[in-house]
């Protein structure tokens, strides 16, 4: 990428999330109507609803704060580097919220072959960005983002190492 160049405001993602809603939802249907099999009831399902609940509430937060409360745009704009905020707790909020968001959806549906989805979309996250938005951001800032990568998770949200 030219020095003068910046990515694009969206990236990837409307297709990464539309893409690991569409696994979500796929797995729903065949599990939970079709096939009918692995839902479960009392404790584990309230146990199942309630992180389901808290995730999405969580991946809301982290979602707004990335997209609305971090000024990222200016600094894609101006070709700066983000890494302060929720940006130095996880590299990609708006994915990783996304994410957060479905999986919370996926663990309220009570149902126990649901839950390898939520470790499929973690890859396809993980793989998707690696491919393209992290091959940018190198290509972009070389050094800089590789040691900003040492330090932050890529996809789930924790202080920084």
């Amino acid at each position: 990428m030219k020095n003068k160049e910046h990515l694009p405001i969206f990236g990837i993602g409307p297709f990464l999330v539309v893409g690991m809603a569409v696994v979500a939802a796929i797995a729903i249907a065949v599990f939970s109507y079709v096939l009918h099999l692995g839902t479960v009831s009392v404790f584990p399902a309230t146990m199942l609803i309630a992180i389901g609940i808290a995730l999405i509430i969580a991946g809301l937060i982290v979602w707004f704060i990335g997209a609305v409360r971090s000024g990222m745009d200016d600094n894609i704009k101006e070709n700066c580097l983000k890494t302060n905020g929720i940006y130095a707790w996880v590299r990609n909020p708006m994915y990783s919220g996304w994410w957060m968001l479905i999986t919370g959806i996926s663990l309220m549906w009570r149902n126990i072959f649901l839950i390898p989805v939520i470790v499929i979309n973690w890859g396809i996250m993980t793989v998707v960005l690696k491919a393209t938005e992290e091959k940018w951001l190198h290509e972009l800032y070389g050094q800089e983002y590789d040691d900003y990568c040492k330090c932050v998770n890529r996809c789930i949200p924790f202080k920084r190492k």
